[in-house]
């Protein structure tokens, strides 16, 4: 789990998208098994997985203290936590390692690439073992569900989910005389509150958006392509669903903040700069994540969390799940890896995980327990996302996605940067993410 700036490299999953590609150049390798080139089975029974965790800092010590723990309760399976790299570079060390016949039987894929390394048969198919595990597969979110799910087969574990909502500094809504947005708000809405909350003497910004080009830039704009009734695909998924009036009246609210020089449009990947001009008490809204609140709180911003504006009243949101990936390796290997993810994602561990690491209750279960009500007591504005996730949506589990995400990117932030029109931004990711989607049939 690795939220900037509280637990070290850029957000989980719901940043990335553009690694996926090189995958496609180790699809139909011939595999041997990973690393060990054994059963994974001892002697006297005991099977030991490998896990490249991806985590980082907090979120890798309560993995270890999980560890321990089901360790002590199945004794006779052993989670090797060595190997791997940190979730960022993760892509790249699974495709090394497909490509060389070596892999984990446990790795941490972000969402947004699933889809490319379920490519490789060597990736593990759970459709009939989650559904019926001991968490029941319908008590996952939705959202969670889907991220999961490649042409109707299960073939990870979820591992994590959160959802976006806006985060309002009181302070500067204050000290500029507007009110604070109330649930049910329009774009139309946010684009005028940003305009009052900006001032050029203070050097506050009324709001601000990632512009680094990559998928942070890119997946704040689905819900409102999605609350437009547009979709990243078309109907029979050969070309984008948002080339028309959905992907245009999206840009839009781009090119109007940049109009009002309301937006301060940060240049680096992770929106670290972002985070720290609205820490800094100078920017009066954020769009973020449950990640950020600990975050917030600490600096002692006096916030007010409210969901996503939206065209109609009816607000759209959209959640970033990762996932656990396990890769077959032998049936006593492959039995083992998910007998731990399954229990790590029983509500009794999944609430330390999401508690700890910043994130969501992967399931109904798990948000129903006490110690995650008492958790959401305290730490003011969590509600609003723990709604929200019960119906959020996910980007398409495609291999394709890397290639719309750049092409949309580009777009976004071109207007952004003001060096291109709504329109003319929009024609050019249409045809090169077109183009992209046909290479791939």
């Amino acid at each position: 789990m690795n939220h900037p700036p509280h637990n070290g490299p850029s957000r989980r999953g719901v940043l990335h998208g553009g690694g996926a590609i090189a995958l496609t150049t180790v699809v139909g390798t011939t595999l041997s098994a990973c690393g060990k080139g054994e059963s994974g089975e001892s002697s006297d029974g005991t099977v030991t997985i490998n896990m490249w965790h991806g985590q980082a800092e907090n979120s890798l010590k309560t993995l270890k203290t999980l560890v321990a723990e089901f360790h002590k309760a199945h004794p006779k399976i052993k989670v090797d936590l060595g190997g791997g790299v940190i979730a960022d570079n993760m892509l790249q060390k699974v495709t090394a390692g497909l490509a060389s016949g070596s892999v984990p039987d446990i790795a941490y894929i972000y969402g947004s690439d699933l889809a490319s390394v379920a490519r490789s048969s060597k990736l593990a198919t759970h459709t009939e073992a989650i559904k019926s595990g001991p968490l029941p597969w319908r008590q996952y979110w939705p959202a969670a569900r889907d991220a999961v799910s490649v042409h109707g087969q299960v073939r990870a574990y979820p591992a994590l989910i959160d959802a976006l909502a806006v985060v309002c500094n009181k302070k500067v809504f204050r000290e500029a005389g507007v009110k604070l947005p109330e649930p049910g708000w329009t774009w139309a809405e946010y684009i005028d509150t940003s305009r009052r909350l900006t001032d050029k003497k203070s050097n506050t910004f009324g709001t601000g958006w990632p512009g680094a080009g990559d998928e942070d830039t890119v997946w704040r704009m689905w819900p409102m392509i999605w609350g437009l009734g547009g979709d990243i695909l078309s109907e029979d998924g050969t070309r984008i669903g948002f080339a028309g009036e959905p992907g245009l009246r999206a840009l839009e609210v781009l090119q109007a903040l940049v109009k009002d020089k309301s937006c301060y449009v940060d240049p680096k990947p992770g929106g670290e700069q972002m985070y720290q001009v609205f820490a800094g008490g100078r920017m009066g809204m954020t769009t973020t994540g449950p990640w950020q609140l600990p975050d917030i709180k600490e600096v002692n911003i006096d916030y007010h969390v409210v969901p996503l504006p939206s065209f109609d009243g009816k607000s759209i949101t959209i959640a970033g799940p990762d996932t656990w990936a396990v890769f077959d390796n032998g049936a006593a290997r492959t039995k083992a890896a998910r007998t731990f993810v399954s229990w790590l994602n029983q509500p009794e561990q999944d609430v330390r995980w999401a508690i700890e690491g910043g994130s969501l209750p992967l399931s109904s279960p798990t948000e129903n327990l006490e110690k995650w009500q008492r958790h959401v007591n305290d730490l003011p504005g969590l509600s609003v996302f723990t709604e929200a996730v019960s119906s959020a949506r996910v980007r398409p589990v495609i291999p394709a996605y890397p290639q719309i995400s750049a092409a949309f990117a580009e777009a976004v932030t071109s207007v952004l940067l003001g060096k291109s029109s709504p329109a003319k931004a929009l024609r050019a990711c249409t045809l090169r993410a077109n183009t992209a989607l046909a290479a791939r049939e």
